[in-house]
């Protein structure tokens, strides 16, 4: 349940990516969501977009379905939603490392694909041993105006990686 998750990672703004979150803050999560500062930024355009975009088609959808004698139409998510789940986000620098908990910490790398994108390095320290997992997220592509190239993490015990386009 949404209510039983402690804290999101997210790698940047594409909606594919965070599309949903308002959706998990209707159904109880009330949890920390680290993201870099242009993610945050962006979020907040992107979401409040969204919500305005679900709600005025939800309200066109209400009209022809009060007509038909159909049931009503909910949006995934309201601006409320989104106001509500703005004050869950913290910032995150890249290089910095944040205490998740104890035993697990979380550090941003700049990989170029969007505006405030990474990848989410986790160092995991259990009995003794430490483990470090690496998610991708998108990778983005060399040489781009405005976007600096990507940083890459060279240590990692486990790699999680992003593969919509395969290669």
């Amino acid at each position: 349940p949404p209510s039983e998750i402690d804290i999101l990672l997210v790698t940047h703004a594409h909606i594919d990516h965070k599309g949903m979150i308002p959706a998990l803050y209707n159904q109880g999560f009330k949890g920390n969501i680290y993201a870099t500062a242009a993610t945050c930024d962006l979020f907040n355009i992107m979401l409040r977009d969204s919500a305005h975009i679900q709600e005025f088609e939800a309200e066109w959808k209400n009209r022809k379905n009060k007509r038909a004698g159909k049931e009503r139409f909910e949006p995934a998510y309201t601006m409320d939603d989104v106001e509500g789940i703005l004050k869950y986000f913290n910032k995150v620098g890249y290089g910095e490392e944040i205490r998740l908990c104890d035993g697990i910490t979380a550090s941003y790398t700049d990989v170029g694909h969007l505006l405030g994108s990474a990848s989410i390095k986790l160092t995991i320290t259990e009995n003794g041993v430490t483990k470090v997992l690496v998610f991708s997220g998108d990778i983005g592509n060399i040489n781009q105006p405005i976007l600096k190239d990507p940083e890459y993490t060279t240590d990692s015990d486990y790699v999680v990686m992003e593969s919509t386009y395969g290669d």
